[in-house]
């Protein structure tokens, strides 16, 4: 009857649905030294679940926690407000005064200005698109792997070695 009992009590335990009490009879019934042969699986189990109920947490846990300043970041900060300071400082600029918002007094300047940047930007795409040439041959290698893998396929089928 007691047998029948426990291992009552391991099935709700395995679907949690036991209550406190019924898991200390459990408890209880696996520390004895009279388990059922065929329950001795569950004795190491429970020994484990008594032995973490007698630990005991004996360290003293601070409530408040000192703030260290951390001079480090400190000096990051300043060496990186500096840095930025001398690369936006521009002494270039006040000689170029007169240009400050793109204007010209006569329109053939301003004309000549814009040739000047756009054959610059023409000569880059220029060269750019010259690189880029390459890629046709690159295409044409990987239309030639697709012809091998036909081989392969067509071989394979052959051999049937799929």
């Amino acid at each position: 009857m007691v047998l029948n009992n426990i291992e009552n009590l391991l099935e709700k335990y395995e679907n949690g649905e036991t209550s406190l009490k019924e898991e200390q009879v459990l408890k209880n019934y696996f520390s004895s030294d009279t388990v059922a042969p065929h329950l001795e699986m569950y004795k190491p189990m429970f020994a484990y679940f008594l032995g973490n109920q007698q630990e005991q947490f004996t360290k003293d846990v601070p409530l408040k926690t000192k703030r260290i300043f951390n001079y480090k970041w400190l000096s990051v900060a300043a060496v990186a407000v500096l840095m930025l300071g001398v690369y936006f400082k521009d002494p270039v600029a006040a000689s170029y005064n007169e240009y400050a918002y793109g204007t010209y007094d006569k329109p053939e300047e301003a004309l000549n200005e814009v040739t000047k940047s756009l054959e610059m930007i023409s000569q880059s795409f220029n060269k750019g698109t010259s690189t880029v040439g390459y890629l046709n041959e690159v295409n044409k290698g990987t239309s030639t792997l697709g012809y091998l893998n036909e081989i392969e396929n067509t071989t394979s089928i052959i051999f049937k070695t799929n």
